[in-house]
């Protein structure tokens, strides 16, 4: 059974850092892609950044380019997503999740392309 445990949120202030973390176990994750949303109050659930775990390739939306960083302990079976510059607008849960079986070529920015996910972890971001 693949497990997801996320860890790192909190409360910042506009500006702030967090490095969000995900460890993952259960499986073998050689050839997949870890991937990172957001949900706010009331919107859907986004997509904010992707790495394959074979190649370290990585992948972002728009609108963290530049502030966030995805990467990757292949030994540890974990995931950071490093924030920096956070804004209001960043705030909400947080979720990792896994692609097990990931093309080295392509970014999965669907939730729908994930097989596992995390429970979620709370970033807030004061103005």
């Amino acid at each position: 059974q693949v497990q997801l445990v996320e860890s790192g949120g909190g409360l910042v202030q506009a500006g702030g850092s967090l490095r969000l973390s995900c460890a993952a176990s259960g499986r073998t994750f050689s050839r997949a892609a870890m991937g990172w949303f957001r949900q706010a109050p009331g919107k859907e659930r986004e997509f904010v950044a992707v790495i394959n775990w074979s190649n370290s390739n990585t992948y972002y939306t728009d609108s963290v380019k530049g502030r966030f960083t995805i990467s990757g302990d292949n030994a540890k079976n974990t995931a950071y997503l490093q924030m920096s510059g956070l804004k209001p607008e960043d705030t909400a849960v947080y979720y990792c999740a896994v692609r097990l079986s990931a093309s080295r070529s392509y970014y999965y920015a669907g939730p729908t392309s994930y097989d596992y996910w995390g429970q979620g972890t709370q970033v807030t971001v004061s103005s």
